[in-house]
C-alpha cells in the first residue's frame, strides 16, 4: 500500500491537510485525527480521478525527500508532516476463503445486520478503520 506524506497544520478546532505530490488535495478537520480520515477520503477521491483520466499515480516522496526540497520549505516552519495511506478500490470483488471462530463469527454477522451491511462490506469497513487507525 502506498502512503503519502501530507503537511498538517492549524489549530484546535480547524486543522488543514495539504497533500504535496499531488496538487489540489487537501482536507480540513476540527481535529488532527478528523483531518487526517478526511485527508485518506480527499486522497482517494483525488487519485480516482486521475486515474480516470488515465494518468498515473504521482509518485509519494518520504517525509525527507519533502524536508529538502526547497519549495517547501517557508510550509514546512510551521506544518507538522504525516502519512496519509492510499486506499483504492479496484472495483473488482475477490472471492477469499477464511476461517474464523463460529462465536466471532456470530458477533460480525450480527454487528453487519445492525449496520445494514453485508458480511463483506462490515469486514473491508472495519479492516480499513483499523489500517486508518494503525496505519
Amino acid at each position: 500500500m502506498s502512503r503519502y506524506t501530507v503537511l498538517i497544520d492549524g489549530e484546535a478546532g480547524a486543522y488543514g491537510v495539504a497533500v504535496p505530490d499531488c496538487p489540489g488535495c487537501t482536507a480540513m478537520g476540527a481535529t488532527v485525527d478528523e483531518a487526517m480520515a478526511n485527508a485518506t477520503a480527499a486522497l482517494s477521491e483525488w487519485m480516482a480521478d486521475r486515474i480516470a483520466a488515465g494518468l498515473s499515480p504521482p509518485v509519494p516522496r518520504g517525509p525527507d525527500a519533502l524536508r529538502v526540497d526547497p519549495a517547501l520549505a517557508e510550509v514546512l516552519e510551521e506544518a507538522t508532516l504525516g502519512l496519509v495511506p492510499l486506499l483504492l478500490d479496484s472495483g473488482r470483488p475477490v472471492r477469499v476463503n477464511v476461517s474464523l471462530d463460529a462465536a466471532a463469527l456470530a458477533e460480525i454477522d450480527a454487528a453487519a445486520r445492525a449496520r445494514g451491511l453485508t458480511r463483506s462490506a462490515f469486514l473491508v469497513s472495519a479492516a480499513r478503520d483499523k489500517i486508518l487507525a494503525e496505519g
